[in-house]
């Protein structure tokens, strides 16, 4: 079953996890101490100096009135064709299940990284709540009220934790009732959010456009805030996230969930679920919950204790940081799930070609062949320990040149101690799932 993500175990893995973990370790502590000694002023953040604005035809293409339209156009004709699955049987066969759990949610992610916060642009929701405020002439951007500065992203750290569990836990999870009941409510919801606050509710409260949008600060392409295109350094796009409330939380559900999954793939989780000690929901849903907790937990005792190492607010030390989580998320997301987008994408691209169950090829794609493009057991190990591993490194070097930021320098370094003993328990407890799985 394709819910099964990831390819292998750790008897198909090339090297021995004792040396994928010592090589991972050894990567960790060199940059660190390298960082230490070269890296003393910070660096990241303002990318006014170093970005390059594209050429002036690029610019003006997609500076065109046109082209935000034309990507809103394509969200409502994409979603509305994607919608026809549920239409169709309720069977192996649909593409929904394919669609919603592959090709959106783990083809987000690279769209992401490679052209920034596309979801904002595509999102059907935004644009259906754009369209009802443009025949009532009413402004978009306001609501019934101002959006509350407390708010922050807790709606949308509460949202991504509803579709984990929707993907993870939920019984008959690939079921049509079950989606398209998930869905439904999740777009009544933020519909709701948008009459109350407005189109900015989108910006916070809709944990899709969140996801995009700090995936999207890696990516090389950007937009400045007068509009101009530009090509930067993707640290500098990611420094520049700032605190806010529910930052942490969700930065800390996407990296938990992706633990959690790789957990519940493991034999000793298969085992207890199928000893039947208590409904596998109910199991699932408490081993979630406890994951995250632990990932929240590691997470506020490393930047607790780099705060009082470094003469600084424990709350202000957590939010600041919560930055150099998110390259450590993107590792781990796509060390899960490559095999399960190149593989399963196929797939439910073939079975597109016919939502409907009707023996219509539409989109010319009904007899395509899954192929392994080099998703074999060893490249694809290889892969995940990489990606892992250079997650983890770019983590630490945005952990300490914030660091710099923070604390004073007699106190910068020390106070990233407790950083770089987190990062390494995320590395081998990454990598244990790994190997486990």
């Amino acid at each position: 079953m394709w819910l099964a993500h990831g390819v292998g175990g750790r008897q198909d893995l090339p090297i021995p996890f004792g040396l994928a973990l010592t090589g991972a370790l050894v990567a960790l502590l060199v940059s660190f101490v390298a960082l230490g000694a070269l890296w003393r002023e910070p660096r990241l953040g303002d990318d006014a100096g170093s970005a390059l604005p594209l050429p002036a035809p690029v610019q003006r293409v997609l500076a065109s009135p046109a082209w935000p339209w034309l990507c809103r156009l394509l969200g409502l004709v994409v979603a509305a064709y994607l919608g026809l699955g549920f239409a169709g049987p309720d069977t192996a066969d649909n593409p929904t299940a394919g669609v919603v759990y592959v090709l959106f949610w783990v083809g987000l992610l690279p769209l992401s990284l490679l052209f920034g916060p596309v979801w904002r642009s595509l999102n059907p929701l935004r644009t259906l709540h754009l369209l009802a405020c443009l025949a009532l002439r009413r402004d978009p951007v306001r609501g019934l009220r101002d959006l509350p500065s407390g708010l922050g992203y807790w709606p949308a750290a509460a949202g991504l934790f509803a579709f984990v569990w929707l993907e993870l836990v939920a019984p008959h999870r690939v079921s049509l009732p079950v989606i398209g009941g998930w869905l439904a409510g999740y777009a009544v919801a933020m519909f709701a959010g948008a009459v109350v606050y407005g189109s900015r509710w989108f910006d916070r409260g809709d944990a899709f456009e969140v996801y995009s949008a700090l995936v999207g600060r890696l990516a090389v392409l950007a937009r400045r805030p007068d509009g101009t295109l530009v090509r930067r350094h993707p640290f500098d796009g990611i420094a520049g996230l700032r605190p806010a409330p529910g930052l942490v939380a969700f930065v800390v559900v996407l990296l938990g969930s992706t633990m959690y999954d790789s957990l519940s793939n493991a034999p000793f989780w298969v085992r207890l679920l199928q000893a039947g000690v208590a409904p596998p929901p109910l199991v699932g849903t408490a081993g979630l919950a406890v994951v995250v907790a632990l990932v929240l937990a590691a997470y506020l005792a490393a930047t607790g204790l780099a705060a009082r190492l470094g003469g600084r607010s424990v709350r202000d030390c957590a939010g600041e940081l919560a930055h150099s989580i998110v390259p450590i998320a993107v590792g781990y997301l796509v060390a899960h799930y490559f095999t399960l987008f190149v593989l399963e994408g196929q797939r439910t691209l073939a079975l597109l070609s016919d939502p409907l169950g009707i023996g219509a090829d539409w989109l010319g794609t009904g007899s395509w062949a899954v192929r392994g493009f080099g998703t074999s057991p060893a490249s694809t190990a290889v892969l995940q320990v990489t990606v892992i591993v250079l997650g983890h490194v770019f983590g630490t070097v945005l952990a300490h040149d914030r660091a710099l930021r923070l604390f004073d320098r007699r106190t910068a370094l020390v106070g990233q101690l407790p950083l770089l003993v987190l990062m390494v328990l995320y590395t081998t407890a990454g990598l244990l799932l790994l190997f486990a799985a």
